[in-house]
């Protein structure tokens, strides 16, 4: 604005290219949508084919319990490193990993392996959000580090062991996959599963995860992309 003259003064710079003005009818308003709360990783499709996404990057505390096979740890890892996060992998058997961290980033330190209770602080911010994934066995101890704002924290566990049923009354999100029958009715129980889904667990896939979020379950299948499955191999369960 021109303060003496009182007219508006254009800014100065670059002039994009102008286009005219795009109209619908009102019968072609009805076609239009907006997509809300799209972001996140992508962990597979549902039953229905449509893309399921794993919102990792809250404001709140985010703690996620994988009954499952490392493959779908690592292929996760990899996907939440692709968002821009940074990853710390807490394991005893680095072995495992070393691959992966090394292949991420293109060079870059995107993925980071620690022992198991050597995991630092990690800084998380909204601007630099942070995963820490814990693949620390049978028996994983109270992790140093815990989910916070900005932090996710994603617990692999091989199988139900006995501080299974804590993990899964404290974790925001639950992943299954292939369990024996016995093991299915105890995950069941705890979590208020179906008698169908419950019988499904035993008989699921490579690949096939349940997961539950307080009273929703979404059956997803993880697929690799060519990148990953040069990497990691094929789906499955067990290692």
């Amino acid at each position: 604005m021109n303060a003496r003259s009182g007219r508006f003064r254009a800014p100065r710079g670059l002039i994009g290219p102008r286009h005219g003005g795009h109209t619908v009818t009102a019968e072609e308003l009805g076609a239009l949508s907006l997509a809300v709360g799209g972001d996140g990783v992508m962990i597979g499709d549902d039953v229905e084919g449509q893309p399921h996404l794993l919102g990792l990057h809250r404001s709140t505390p985010y703690d996620v319990l994988l009954i499952g096979g490392l493959w779908t740890a690592q292929v996760l890892a990899l996907r939440a490193a692709g968002t821009g996060a940074r990853v710390a992998v807490e394991t005893g058997r680095p072995q495992e990993w070393t691959r992966l961290a090394h292949a991420a980033g293109a060079g870059l330190e995107c993925i980071t392996l620690h022992e198991v209770g050597r995991v630092p602080p990690m800084g998380a911010t909204v601007g630099s959000p942070v995963v820490v994934v814990r693949d620390c066995g049978m028996r994983p101890p109270r992790g140093r580090v815990v989910s916070s704002a900005w932090q996710s924290v994603v617990t692999l566990l091989p199988y139900l062991s006995p501080v299974g049923p804590r993990l899964l009354r404290d974790a925001t999100l639950v992943g299954v996959q292939r369990v024996s029958p016995e093991e299915a009715r105890q995950i069941g129980r705890i979590l208020g599963l179906e008698p169908p889904e419950m019988e499904a667990l035993p008989t699921l896939a490579d690949g096939v995860t349940l997961w539950c979020s307080g009273r929703e379950r979404t059956w997803v299948l993880t697929s690799g992309t060519d990148a990953e499955l040069g990497l990691l191999g094929v789906a499955r369960r067990m290692e």
